[in-house]
């Protein structure tokens, strides 16, 4: 009658007990895991770290330590081992405390927890009553779990779900973390060690307490031996051996926390959502189609040039502060506002009642702290203000690319560093354009009817047009403030970026056709319908910028990007497969004359794709096709790069749009973002095991009825500085005649971290 009073949680004495269908289905929160497409883990996500292997994983050392240390009489009882209890009373009571406890009953209380509130009912709330309520319950539960499992399955369910503290469960991932091998290759002492942190897990963890975890080691060595399952010789060896730690790399111990993770993470929450699973328990295998290989290589390049460009950034405001308005003028209280925003200036107002005298006294307050660099961790005595300020001034970048036939993203960079810099700038940083987003105006012609042989003139531009009901101006300008009178096709005014002809072209199509182009390729921000949107005015993110121009690539067919291919429940069954949709966006014709058209920045005169000469991509009549962009006073720098199987999408510049370069020697997109591709397409290139062949761009597969092939007039000197920007450049009063070379000073330059004067 007690037990089923105990049972039914009579009168709400008793509290939870476990049905026989929890015996049945154990519940445990189980880590997922994320894989790259070549199966390589690249992050976790969990509540309790936890990964379980089935028991002929589990080396048999740790099982002999676990059964010698917490329950010598496992095999011989049925959950509850009353001769235990009764010698744990005895014992209890001449001074030494012992436990009576059986591996099977902290199953139950691991599996079921059995000491938390909600499961002691009414009765737990008496003191003295509480402990016989769980007990007892503990007993019943350990009586059912032998009824319903075998010795080896609670042995397995207990080592795969008891805690080894630091959010750390299961023997799987505590082995990985102290001595970075799977559970079925740790030895004796290895397996003492883990085994000997459950008295304590803190007291006897190796890392903070490695004398008491040596010392509690050889005790559970002894009990080994005592219990047979190890020899004189074998006890004597591992006893002598140091703890042997071999921690594990960090990705592999916790989260493995990362910008393509969170991206994982945002991209399937939809999903979970919709079909009732949750990630950080429910042990699912979540199959990305990142390529560990090119996603190291994108890592790579983005880190390689960001040391150089910050050094570069460093060097132009030497001396001065480089957060100015639009006029050049510094901006008055720039830190404090910044300041505001963090957590700790809320506190310090809660704290001293808003008085800024106060307030600023604290945050001006020198303190030691590591703050990043490119040179590594660096130790510094800085203020709140100071530390706000250094990372302010760092440039960050957002690298994706992506297989444009079947949407597969290939390579995820969300900025230098997640740790300090959790902004997503593949998808959640949208700044302006430049002139990455002339194509859509050259789109927007072809569509109605034009030729890229089709010739304009570069010349002065005056567009009127209204805006919320306000008459207005545009009068763009060129990027070197001069307009040449030169006719030009439109196949070299987009290669060459000339902003006069695409303000021409806008105008006689109209900036709405434009907007619409856009749209229908892939861009899904808002665009205002205004002349200057050709430009670039509007804010993008790289991952709509890469989409879009995958349709051109993709035979005007537009598709959704893809990050998860497939995902696997705990049990190995496969629950879910993702493809791509696809919408036709533009003619196949159209398609086909706009990858021919992003060409002519490389082949085209003074095209502004030009300095990718300087990488290994010429092979085996490779082409390129691509566009370089930047936004107002050098905010900005973008670089859209297509190659026959790939398209890549960079992005650089400050998070704060007030700091940024001061001329276009330094701080154009073809100096700051152009050389990211131009590393990242070399090092695929170069990775014979990726596959990536050098070659030119698929011939077209319907009739191109518009004239295409109108090579341009070779002009009688070399640019490799072509330009690509939305702000003029600023030229000196007096003009210098000063002989020079100019193919070794532009080398000269890309590879220079010194800042060259306006001038």
């Amino acid at each position: 009658m007690l037990v089923c009073m105990v049972e039914v949680n009579f009168l709400w004495l008793f509290g939870y007990s476990p049905t026989s269908r929890d015996i049945g289905k154990p519940i445990q929160n189980i880590a997922s895991e994320v894989y790259t497409v070549d199966s390589v883990l690249i992050g976790r996500y969990f509540k309790e770290d936890r990964s379980p292997v089935p028991y002929d994983s589990i080396a048999q050392n740790v099982v002999n330590a676990l059964i010698a240390t917490e329950d010598v009489r496992f095999f011989k009882h049925h959950g509850v081992d009353f001769w235990a209890i009764f010698s744990s009373i005895v014992s209890t009571a001449q001074g030494d405390k012992r436990g009576g406890s059986t591996i099977t009953q902290q199953l139950a209380k691991n599996l079921y927890r059995t000491r938390y509130n909600q499961s002691v009912g009414l009765l737990g709330e008496i003191p003295g009553i509480n402990i016989l309520v769980v007990k007892f319950k503990e007993w019943v539960t350990a009586y059912k779990l032998e009824s319903q499992y075998s010795k080896k399955d609670i042995i397995t369910m207990y080592l795969n779900t008891v805690s080894f503290s630091n959010n750390a469960y299961g023997i799987k991932t505590v082995a990985r973390r102290y001595f970075n091998k799977e559970a079925k290759n740790l030895t004796p002492a290895e397996a003492a060690v883990l085994i000997g942190m459950l008295k304590g897990t803190t007291l006897y963890n190796p890392i903070r307490n490695p004398d008491r975890s040596l010392e509690r080691r050889n005790v559970v060595l002894a009990q080994m031996q005592k219990a047979g399952f190890l020899s004189e010789t074998e006890y004597n060896e591992a006893k002598a051996a140091d703890l042997g730690l071999h921690l594990g790399e960090v990705d592999e111990l916790g989260s493995g926390d990362s910008y393509l993770r969170t991206a994982v993470e945002r991209w399937l929450a939809p999903w979970c959502e919709e079909n009732g699973y949750d990630m950080y328990v429910d042990g699912l295998k979540i199959y990305t189609t990142i390529d560990s290989r090119m996603q190291q290589h994108a890592e790579d390049a983005v880190a390689e040039q960001m040391r150089i460009l910050q050094q570069r950034l460093e060097n132009a405001w030497q001396g001065e502060l480089p957060w100015r308005d639009a006029e050049g003028n510094v901006i008055e209280g720039f830190l404090e506002k910044l300041a505001e925003q963090t957590p700790y200036y809320q506190q310090l107002v809660k704290t001293y009642s808003s008085n800024r005298d106060s307030i600023y006294h604290y945050l001006n307050i020198p303190k030691a702290m590591e703050v990043f660099t490119w040179d590594g961790l660096k130790e510094v005595q800085y203020s709140t203000l100071d530390s706000l300020a250094h990372y302010a001034k760092m440039l960050n970048a957002g690298l994706m690319s992506m297989d444009p036939y079947n949407g597969e993203i290939k390579a995820w960079v969300g900025g230098i560093n997640y740790r300090y810099y959790k902004y997503d700038h593949v998808v959640q940083a949208k700044r302006q354009a430049g002139s990455t987003f002339k194509p859509f105006a050259y789109l927007a012609a072809l569509e109605a009817g034009k030729s890229p042989c089709d010739k304009y003139t570069d010349k002065y531009v005056r567009v009127a047009y209204t805006e919320n009901g306000e008459e207005k101006i545009w009068e763009p300008k060129n990027a070197d403030w001069v307009f040449s009178g030169r006719e030009m096709s439109l196949r070299w005014a987009m290669g060459r970026s000339v902003n006069s002809i695409t303000a021409q072209i806008t105008e006689e199509v109209g900036w709405d056709k434009v907007v619409d182009a856009a749209h229908r390729c892939g861009i899904t921000s808002p665009l205002a319908s205004v002349p200057s949107v050709s430009l670039g005015s509007n804010d993008v993110n790289v991952f709509e910028m890469v989409n879009a121009y995958a349709t051109f690539m993709n035979r005007g067919q537009r598709l959704e990007p893809l990050l998860v291919s497939k995902i696997v429940d705990f049990n190995g069954k496969t629950v879910a497969t993702f493809k791509t949709t696809v919408t036709q966006a533009i003619s196949e014709e159209v398609a086909w004359l706009m990858g021919y058209m992003l060409r002519g920045s490389m082949e085209e005169p003074e095209g502004t794709s030009q300095g990718l000469w300087e990488w290994d991509l010429w092979k085996n009549n490779n082409q390129i096709g691509g566009k370089t962009g930047t936004s107002s006073d050098y905010v900005d720098g973008w670089y859209m790069g297509v190659t026959k199987d790939l398209v890549t999408g960079v992005w650089i510049g400050c998070d704060e749009r007030s700091i940024h370069f001061r001329n276009s020697q330094t701080g154009e997109g073809s100096r700051t973002a152009l050389p990211v591709f131009g590393k990242f397409m070399e090092k695929v290139y170069h990775d014979d095991v990726l596959g990536y062949e050098y070659g030119p761009f698929p011939e077209p597969v319907v009739e191109i009825t518009r004239k295409y092939n109108c090579p341009s007039p070779r002009l009688p000197r070399p640019d490799s500085l072509s330009l690509d920007s939305l702000t003029p450049l600023r030229l000196p009063d007096t003009p210098l005649e000063i002989p020079i070379n100019v193919e070794e000073i532009g080398e000269q330059l890309e590879n220079s971290t010194l800042a060259p004067q306006e001038d």
